[in-house]
């Protein structure tokens, strides 16, 4: 039995909206989201501007879904005691390779770009740091998860937007052996090397 034109059509409409957005999730990882317009997008998916209005209704709601795609399937896939290296190896690699991490360099790139944007971005974040909660077991362990997530944008940012020395050129791997141990401190509570909690 053939398939129907109708589902033809849906089948067409789903890889159309997902062409949409990964072609969305690189180029707000590239360029963030006020130089990535809504023409560079459409014609990176190879579909045109008034799919992409059909199927998010405005560049704003696109991002925001892109960044809800992006960082739920790091949250999903990566388990939580390795969600820390992820996250900054997706900050530290050439605009993070895998969507999910991407998903924080996307963020960076597009912290002042409006109030939709805000609420998506404060959205991922609130999942991040639940994750990263559940990594301590201080009384204070919210508030260790969003040091610990605040220090990883201010890395990113340093490195990504900034472009600081030695920082923007050091290796991942040595920044993830240091960054990592720190912040594994951080999170399991544990006192310091001079002995403060």
């Amino acid at each position: 039995m053939g398939t129907t034109v109708s589902e033809r059509q849906h089948r067409d409409a789903r890889d159309t909206r997902r062409r949409l957005l990964e072609a969305a999730a690189a180029l707000f990882a590239e360029r963030g989201y006020e130089r990535a317009t809504v023409r560079d997008i459409a014609d990176r998916a190879g579909a045109n501007q008034a799919l992409l209005f059909r199927y998010f209704g405005s560049k704003s709601a696109l991002f925001g879904e892109v960044i809800a795609r992006n960082g739920e399937e790091q949250l999903r896939t990566t388990p939580p005691h390795e969600l820390l290296e992820a996250a900054l190896r997706g900050l530290l690699g050439p605009g993070g390779k895998e969507p999910g991490g991407r998903a924080l360099a996307t963020l960076l790139r597009s912290v002042d770009s409006g109030d939709e944007i805000g609420t998506a971005v404060r959205a991922i974040s609130d999942g991040y740091a639940r994750v990263l909660a559940s990594l301590s077991s201080a009384d204070n362990h919210e508030l260790r998860a969003d040091l610990a997530l605040s220090w990883l944008l201010g890395i990113g940012m340093m490195r990504v937007l900034v472009g600081k020395e030695p920082l923007a050129d050091a290796d991942p791997d040595e920044v993830c052996a240091l960054v990592t141990a720190a912040l594994g401190t951080l999170l399991d509570g544990l006192p310091a090397a001079d002995g403060r909690p």
